[in-house]
């Protein structure tokens, strides 16, 4: 926690990276940050990788030299399943843990099979084998590299959903990943798991950041106290905001004139569960999301330059029950890539409906 307090306390330190929202990143340099936005708008096409994340993925995966380690929740993306397999045959390690319901079950469904595909190849795929979800969508390159945030590697998350990614190059993130993979390949799943917490801190480059697993470590109970913390702004964009502590540390920062304002995802908002009403009761500029499809995104952005993303939807379930991570880092050039996606898509999102609130 006393790590956390200085993430919101460092600010203006010197930061070697850039990134672009979209297609790729920045040529111009060797970074140890890129992050990446779908945009169903303009890159909703399957069968045209060119700029999309699915192609840099691939990228990816065709420049490893040792492993590819996967914890994905589903998957159904057949040029990558085909560049892991190469990589296999090129002697690279590929492991592979999904969820039993929405991954290995779900391979028999129409538009699946690349878990076969791989299998196929002796590509090993473990799952969880229990009711709760493994929900992460974390892959780990070479020991050195994780790739990592909301995007589900399906064609619906990557070409129609709004989703990002953030890649970190950095062995000590790495290593903690890879903490939690081996966890989870050698079957220690959800509240039961060992929790190593206090070994998920490092800086890079000046950027001080935190790794939590849920539900372990019960991430929320670190999100919370950030929130609290927040002295100019709070910017969010959620698919699932159900939890009460976080939307009452909202509440009271918007109390004291933080400006706090945030996007949900259209669907399951207006439910007696979800933080929207209250927020939106309150007076706060929320919105609900623009997309036909799903806005997936599981972010927020606390004074400019803390950025809290990853799978974890902001939930007691999420929190509680499932395979989870979140990342968090104290940088305001990430913070505004992130800052920037707000922005297209609060243009894009829709005032609630006053009646389906019940402000009443």
């Amino acid at each position: 926690m006393l790590f956390l307090l200085g993430l919101l306390l460092l600010v203006g330190c010197e930061i070697e990276s850039t990134s672009t929202p979209l297609p790729t990143p920045d040529p111009g340099g060797e970074t140890w940050w890129q992050v990446y936005f779908t945009d169903p708008n303009r890159l909703n096409d399957p069968d045209a990788l060119d700029g999309s994340i699915e192609a840099e993925l691939i990228d990816r995966i065709e420049g490893a030299q040792e492993s590819i380690h996967i914890a994905a929740f589903e998957f159904n993306l057949t040029p990558v399943a085909q560049a892991l397999i190469a990589a296999h045959e090129n002697g690279v390690e590929v492991q592979w843990v999904t969820d039993d319901e929405n991954g290995l079950e779900a391979d028999s469904e129409e538009g699946h099979g690349q878990f076969a595909m791989l299998q196929g190849a002796d590509i090993e795929v473990r799952d969880d084998g229990r009711g709760a979800l493994m929900h992460n969508k974390f892959i780990i390159f070479d020991g050195k590299t994780v790739w990592t945030g909301a995007t589900n590697l399906t064609v619906n998350g990557i070409f129609h959903n709004n989703n990002n990614v953030i890649v970190i190059d950095s062995p000590p993130v790495a290593a903690m990943f890879e903490r939690e993979f081996s966890e989870m390949w050698a079957g220690e799943f959800g509240p039961k798991s060992p929790s190593t917490v206090n070994q998920q801190q490092t800086s890079v480059v000046g950027t001080p950041i935190q790794v939590l697993f849920a539900s372990e470590d019960e991430a929320i109970s670190y999100i919370i106290p950030l929130l609290s913390g927040a002295q100019e702004s709070i910017h969010f964009m959620v698919f699932s905001f159900t939890y009460d502590g976080m939307g009452e540390a909202m509440l009271e920062r918007a109390g004291t004139g933080v400006e706090v304002t945030g996007i949900f995802e259209t669907r399951g908002s207006e439910t007696e569960f979800s933080e929207l009403p209250p927020l939106y009761c309150a007076g706060l500029p929320v919105r609900q999301d623009g997309n036909p499809s799903t806005f997936h995104h599981k972010v927020i952005v606390i004074d400019g330059r803390i950025v809290i993303t990853g799978s974890l939807n902001f939930s007691n379930n999420a929190d509680e029950n499932n395979d989870e991570n979140v990342v968090i880092l104290n940088n305001p050039a990430i913070a505004a890539q992130y800052l920037r996606e707000f922005e297209r898509r609060w243009v894009e999102a829709k005032q609630p409906n006053l009646a389906d609130m019940n402000c009443n």
